[in-house]
Order: C-alpha cells, then structure tokens, then sequence
C-alpha cells in the first residue's frame, strides 16, 4: 500500500521518542532528521521536507511539549497536525455551478489514467443523483475515444464524441447538448502528451478561455515520484488548476507526490484513485491520509466504504441468522462476497487503528477467498443449508471439485462451527454471556480462511 515504507520508518523515529521517556532538544532534532530522510525516501519534495520538519521542530521544542507528562505523544500529535496542514488541512470539494451544466475539464500527462479517473469520477457523481455527460476531446491518441465509450458503458454514463473534429468547438457542442438534454455535470477527457509541449498546452489554454470551467482537475500517476511536483507545477502554472487527482495510491507508491503537490502548487487534492474498478475513487481527506501514514487508521473511510458498498438488507439478514444460531455455508458464502467488495483485505485492515505495523510483515492473499467460494460452491444445495450432512466422502469430492486439498475443506467446516458454537453463547437479546471467549484467529490471517 500507498506510504507503507514512510509508516514504518515514522514509526520507528517516534518509538525511539517514547523510549526516552523526558526528552531534549537534541532528542527532538535527531527524531526530526530521521523524519526529513524518511519524507525524502517516500519521494516527498526536498524544501516541502525540509519546511515541515522545521515547523514541526520549532513546535516540539516549545515549553508545552518538553514538559509534557507525555512529550513523545505530543510531538506525535503535532506530526499528526502539520501532515494535515502539508496536505491541505480540509476536505476540498467539487464547485458545482449556481446554473448547471458544471463543467469539469480534466487534464494530464498521457498514460496518467485521466480517461478512466473521467469515468471514476462520472460514476461517483452518478451515484449523488448527478446527471453526468463524459466527452470525448481527445482526438489525437489512437482509440481514445473509444477507450471513453467502453468506460462510459461500465458507468452507466453517456459519451459525447465528434470524431476526430476540433477539440474547443467539441467542448463547446457537450455543454449545449448538456443543457438541452439534462446533464447537469460535463466532464471533459482532453488529450495529454507523454512530455508538456507548447502545442498541448495551447489547445488546454483555448478549451478553457472558450467554455469557461468550474473545475480544471490535473490527474497525477503518483508513481512518478518527484516528478510529479515538476507536472503539476507547469499546469498550474499555465492553467490554473483547481484540484488534483493522485491515482495508484494502492499500489507500492511511496506517496511523495500527495505530499508535495498542494506545498508546491497551492491546490488541493481533490479525489484519489485507490483501485483499477470504476468505483475505487474516494475523496481525498488530508486529516484522514494523515491518520493512515502515522498508523492510527482511517476508521471514517472504512466506514463509508462499507455503506456504499455492502448491501445493508442481506448484512441485517445474516446478522438474524447468526443471533438465531442458524447460519449455514449460503450465509458465509454471502459474507465472503460481500467482503470482497470491499477490495484487497490487507487495504480494509490496514485502515483499523494499530494495524498497520501489525501488517508489514504480514503476507495476506487475497486469492483465499475465491479459493474459500470455490470450496463452497463445490457443495450441493443441500449440504450448504445442512453442513452436518458433509461426511468423509463428500469432503474429497468438495475438494476435488474445487481444486483445493480436503484439509482446507476441513478447517472451513471448523470455521463454520466455531462460528455456531459462539453465537451460542449470545442469548435471545445478542448480549454476550460472562465466560465467552471468541474462537482463535477467527476471520484472520493464518487460520480464518483457508489458504491464508
């Protein structure tokens, strides 16, 4: 995941500030030097590395903090507080128009991922109860256009496209078929260039001054590393930008560009791209981001991921059923799946308080849940609804017909029933009884699903 290496060696730096116990001010600097080389490891700008840590120095050293009960924890809280500020202290928004169509003129280097971020973002509006039109105004790359259909199509989400006509007088063409047609929001795919050159920037220049954009939004492949700060830089410079899109943060990114671009350009991140699905797209929150790369977890995040994609009705049901004592292999067939959506386990767990230290050494594969359906799927109707019915027999025939060894069809059945032996234990109301111990590793790697 996105700063994994800069967590761990922020980590490190502020446990040896705990070991000390009361601090000086030469513990203070010495925490900050290996803070500055971790920032600049993770590909984070020199002078923006070089600031933060002074502020947050100047900040440590002060009175309040040295003698503090806790001084380690406060220099934590201030890291905690200057991240924040270095990433754009709050959540920034869309500036939708007072009259729509709002329009959204996207723009990038070639190979940046701005045609599917169009589509992400298209999606993400759609599902506000936006009306969103994606246009087609690159017409230089070979199969640009196309590319937007097809990702239009998995959007649900409507494409205007003129060939291989100007690109300015295309722009102008979506927003009066916008308005004529009910799209409240236009979001412009533009063409990039593998490098910034004259040519590209003029024609960005004359699709702004002709259409007049709420938003011009610079997507940025945050595995460029410094020279993603140099990008952005030389957009702003010539268009003014007015938010950023960091793509790949799930990715082994160090993160430095997320770090860096809104020191060094003046705008804020505006949306990340956390997957390669339509839907891994979420706002970007600078005091959430900060939580993560310190490893205090993203709770909010989680939170909201799991309301926008999990689906409340069949949760509420299985959760009946367990109370009840009556989950069978369908309901933890539905679980599975449902988790799934959620995306890669190692990404759900590293945004729970604590858990990303817990995780760096961890190898978690995600494939065991499809290995987990596979050996599911691979049972009758009947012995789904009635696992008690799965005999020695049955187990090779599951095993052979999911691929997976008749050990790990064992260890699921076991998972099952521990699972029903400790909702025994809840009574009618759900309260747990004194005594109730959960089953060991339940639902975690190395012994909650088979092939972890």
């Amino acid at each position: 995941m996105a700063f994994e290496g800069l967590s761990e060696k922020l980590t490190g730096a502020f446990k040896r500030l705990k070991n000390k116990g009361k601090l000086k001010e030469s513990d203070v600097k010495e925490a900050m030097r290996e803070v500055r080389l971790a920032l600049l490891e993770a590909d984070v700008n020199y002078k923006v590395a070089k600031e933060f840590t002074n502020k947050v120095t100047e900040r440590a050293i002060g009175s309040d903090v040295m003698e503090s009960l806790t001084p380690a924890q406060m220099v934590v809280k201030i890291v905690n507080e200057e991240l924040t500020a270095l990433m754009g202290s709050e959540t920034a928004r869309i500036e939708f128009a007072s009259r729509p169509p709002t329009v959204i003129m996207m723009c990038g280097l070639q190979g940046s991922g701005k045609t599917t971020h169009s589509g992400k973002l298209a999606l993400m509006l759609k599902k506000q109860n936006h009306r969103p039109l994606l246009v087609a105004c690159d017409v230089y790359r070979p199969a640009a256009i196309e590319q937007l259909k097809v990702v239009g199509s998995k959007a649900g989400v409507n494409v205007f496209e003129m060939g291989q006509d100007n690109p300015v007088k295309i722009a102008k063409e979506a927003i009066k078929h916008a308005k004529d047609y009910g799209n409240d929001i236009v979001i412009l795919d533009t063409a990039g260039r593998l490098h910034i050159d004259e040519e590209l920037m003029g024609e960005l220049k004359n699709i702004k001054s002709e259409v007049n954009p709420n938003e011009i939004l610079l997507v940025i492949d945050s595995m460029t590393g410094q020279d993603a700060v140099n990008v952005a830089k030389s957009f702003n410079d010539l268009l003014e930008i007015s938010g950023v899109i960091i793509t790949k943060l799930d990715g082994d990114t160090r993160g430095g560009a997320a770090l860096s671009v809104k020191q060094v350009t003046g705008c804020p991140i505006k949306f990340a791209g956390t997957g390669e699905k339509l839907e891994d797209i979420e706002q970007f929150h600078p005091d959430r981001m900060a939580s993560r790369i310190l490893g205090m977890g993203d709770v909010l995040t989680l939170i909201e991921e799991a309301e926008s994609k999990l689906d409340a009705e069949k949760a509420e049901e299985v959760a009946k059923k367990m109370i009840q004592n009556k989950m069978d292999f369908n309901d933890l067939l539905e679980q599975f799946q449902q988790v799934k959506k959620m995306g890669p386990i190692k990404g759900i767990l590293s945004k729970l308080p604590g858990m990303g230290k817990q995780l760096q050494d961890v190898d978690i594969d995600d494939k065991a849940l499809d290995w987990t359906e596979a050996i599911i799927l691979s049972m009758t109707a009947e012995e789904r609804a009635k696992p008690d019915l799965i005999n020695p027999s049955r187990k090779r025939r599951i095993a052979a017909g999911s691929g997976r060894s008749v050990e790990e069809v064992n260890r699921l059945l076991k998972q099952l029933k521990e699972m029903q032996k400790l909702m025994r234990q809840f009574n009618g109301k759900g309260k747990k009884k004194r005594g109730m111990r959960m089953p060991p590793n339940m639902g975690m790697p190395n012994g909650g699903f088979p092939g972890f």
